[in-house]
């Protein structure tokens, strides 16, 4: 719209593993940024190898927020992460500053750029019965139900789409109500901030490789050992958590039920899973550019051209 002057944000999302962290940072250096992050796991405290924390090296002389907040017990959800973020946001734009909006969790991206519809919470036990019958009958079945629950939300979700499928399902069966009918009530008009949504590309081979070779990296710099110490402190493995990608594992191996081979063979297997869900979720954002995280030239020219703008 016209005279727009709502703050601007540039939000670098993508698959784990896709180099976000150190294009974020590059950026932040280029454009004289701070980062507010919104990785889901990267709010806790303790937890810092699985999460593929940035490290004290790559934050210096640049503002993260929004990282270590909570305790591993402590509830955090796309509700909670925009409550904590947005004021955030208005006070690095207030300061002249770049807001860079970091991370792969894209329901926190979305609810941030988008607002939150009203549907019910999550149901851990639900979701993950949708999840494992969409994992074991593929997709197209789960889409079929939704079909007949609510036509018009399965002809706007790709049969394949599982993550959108599973969450549609689950709002249904919670709440008794057609997603839909919620959507259309909301239609994401939430909006505070003008966003830049850059979502980073790799060639599928690429990106498993990365993958591999991290969680090689994570297992050498102690993620085992930081478990143990989790656990000990009391953190019980049935928090959410603590069922995290790297920590579930991770304990697995520590009570025995997985040697180290099996460890790493799962892990690097649920990670490939956790990335491709993730590219099918930002796949379907609008107003999304995919760019390569090696070319930080042409990234800097798209965020100076959002930036110099005027609404």
């Amino acid at each position: 719209m016209p005279g727009d002057k709502r703050p601007k944000v540039i939000v670098i999302a993508g698959p784990t593993a896709s180099g976000k962290t150190a294009l974020g940072v590059d950026l932040a250096r280029a454009v004289s940024g701070e980062i507010v992050n919104a990785d889901a796991m990267q709010v806790y405290r303790g937890m810092d190898i699985g999460t593929a924390k940035p490290t004290p090296e790559e934050r210096k002389g640049i503002p993260h927020h929004l990282i270590d907040i909570v305790n591993p017990d402590e509830d955090f959800n796309a509700a909670t992460f925009c409550h904590r973020a947005v004021p955030v946001v208005k006070k690095i734009c207030l300061r002249g500053k770049t807001c860079l909006v970091v991370g792969g969790t894209g329901l926190y991206i979305r609810a941030l750029t988008g607002g939150l519809i009203e549907a019910p919470p999550s149901d851990p036990r639900l979701r993950e019965s949708l999840r494992l019958e969409c994992e074991t009958h593929g997709p197209a079945r789960l889409h079929g139900r939704l079909a007949a629950l609510d036509p018009e939300r399965a002809r706007a979700i790709h049969p394949n789409d599982g993550v959108r499928i599973v969450r549609a399902m689950e709002i249904n069966l919670l709440s008794k109500l057609r997603p839909s009918k919620l959507i259309k009530g909301h239609g994401f008009r939430e909006q505070p901030f003008l966003a830049l949504k850059l979502c980073l590309h790799l060639d599928r081979e690429d990106l498993y490789h990365r993958i591999n070779q991290r969680t090689v990296e994570m297992l050498n710099r102690g993620l085992i050992e930081e478990t143990r110490g989790l656990l000990d402190r009391g953190y019980s493995p049935d928090l959410k958590s603590m069922k995290a990608i790297g920590y579930r594992h991770a304990i697995r191996h520590l009570q025995g039920k997985w040697s180290l081979e099996e460890t790493v063979f799962s892990l690097k297997r649920d990670t490939r899973r956790y990335a491709k869900r993730q590219l099918t979720w930002f796949r379907g954002e609008s107003g999304v550019i995919w760019v390569d995280p090696g070319d930080l030239n042409m990234v800097i020219e798209k965020v100076q051209e959002f930036l110099d703008k005027t609404g």
